[in-house]
């Protein structure tokens, strides 16, 4: 390991010490490199602002800050346990090869905000990722709920209920997704404030211009408090985490769904052959792995949003705990996005088997349509209601599951989907 920053003459340090103070946070940097060496941008030219460095050690400084990010996305410059952390490295790349304007660029900064900045950065990333696979998901149901309803059986508690449709299956999901590409957007604006120039929690004795790196680093406004920058540090976190969730959790209910409805007992749904696998020991058997992997993938989301929540029993001000919730949110917000982004191609080759569909929808699902019309005709509904529960498996004669969906005109039901007031709330997302 290179020298550390903090490192000072007479004060020694044990090697196991160290590795377990570094854990994988050097490697955990490299997710948030880059936004690091952004931040570091951004935050020289602050100080030149201010004279701390020169115009001509601010252009010196910001072109090896982009040669140091080439190198690293080229490989060129590897970002190992030579070092104590992503912070250290660029610290010591800038000092090789400017020697004291590379020792300047840490003045009135803290490795807490510049980890506070780049992770802030990063979240930003994630909620946008976020924001657009709900968006597709959402995109590719309206557009599968818009192609012609197939009769499909509608459970409650896992018992055949009414008759449902293909169109109000795609229509529900939709929605839902459409709530979630909101949230994403919602989130996005609530933790977008710069934390830069807060330093260790306290602020410096230096005019930092925090208005210039909240410009410069794209920031709807500036993160005032540097104590409250350091509260935040874990609970937006768990928002971006939340928000994710919340996608995962939806997608849990879909791909439950899709593994009832492919099994032989089912055989309502075909899903593309990419999306399953053999089994290594029965030939005839093909397994919905992917949909129930995507059906698990909520666990990853509940495990680091329940490890960040356990670390942040702490007072106010910076604690090294903080420094394992890098891992866990690294990993919650990777697993979680690549889930998401399976589902539209999914969604959009997956085929509905009608035959069967409408095999399944027996006499008795058509009853709550007869309550309802009698308690129209006049019959207090808790009449009609047991009348047709006596009359229950009549309840299909001379009816059809068509007829039955274009009599569903309550908003939202299989005669008024409203497709229309769907598309333009996830229109306006683009707004």
């Amino acid at each position: 390991m290179s020298d550390l920053l903090w490192q000072k003459d007479g004060v020694t340090t044990n090697a196991k010490i160290m590795a377990f103070l570094a854990g994988d946070d050097v490697l955990l940097d490299r997710e948030f490199f880059l936004h690091d060496i952004v931040a570091s941008k951004a935050h020289i030219e602050g100080l030149a602002n201010i004279d701390v460095v020169s115009a001509d050690e601010s252009q010196s400084l910001k072109r090896e800050l982009d040669a140091l990010a080439e190198d690293f996305r080229s490989g060129a410059f590897i970002l190992d346990n030579r070092y104590e952390d992503g912070h250290s490295a660029i610290e010591a790349r800038l000092t090789e090869r400017l020697g004291d304007a590379g020792r300047r660029v840490h003045t009135g900064r803290s490795r807490n905000d510049q980890i506070l900045v780049a992770t802030r950065l990063w979240l930003k990333d994630q909620l946008s990722a976020l924001h657009t696979h709900c968006r597709a998901i959402a995109q590719v149901c309206l557009d599968r709920a818009a192609q012609p309803a197939l009769p499909l059986p509608g459970y409650t508690h896992l018992q055949r209920a009414v008759v449902s449709s293909t169109s109000m299956w795609f229509a529900g999901f939709a929605e839902g997704f459409i709530d979630n590409a909101w949230r994403a957007k919602q989130t996005s604006e609530w933790i977008d404030a710069n934390p830069l120039g807060t330093a260790a929690g306290y602020g410096v004795n230096l005019k930092l211009d925090r208005e210039h790196t909240t410009q410069a680093l794209g920031f709807a406004r500036m993160q005032v408090s540097p104590i409250y920058a350091q509260i935040s540090r874990g609970k937006f976190e768990m928002a971006v985490l939340e928000a994710i969730g919340s996608a995962l959790l939806d997608l849990r209910r879909l791909a439950w769904d899709l593994s009832l409805f492919t099994t032989a007992e089912f055989d309502f749904v075909k899903l593309p052959s990419e999306y399953t696998t053999g089994s290594s020991i029965m030939p005839n058997k093909r397994n919905p792995d992917v949909v129930e992997l995507l059906r698990a993938s909520y666990a990853s989301i509940a495990a680091a949003r329940t490890e960040i929540e356990q670390l942040l029993s702490l007072p106010s001000g910076y604690q090294r705990d903080l420094q394992f919730s890098k891992g866990s949110l690294f990993h919650g917000c990777r697993h979680g996005l690549a889930a998401l982004e399976l589902v539209p191609d999914l969604l959009a080759r997956m085929r509905w088997n009608e035959s069967a569909m409408r095999a399944a929808i027996e006499p008795a699902m058509y009853a709550t349509d007869v309550a309802i019309e009698q308690a129209a005709a006049g019959v207090p509904f808790r009449d009609a209601y047991r009348a047709a529960a006596e009359a229950a498996s009549d309840a299909g004669q001379g009816r059809t599951p068509e007829a039955s969906l274009a009599a569903r005109v309550s908003p939202g039901a299989g005669y008024d989907l409203r497709l229309d007031t769907l598309r333009a709330r996830l229109n306006q997302l683009d707004g």
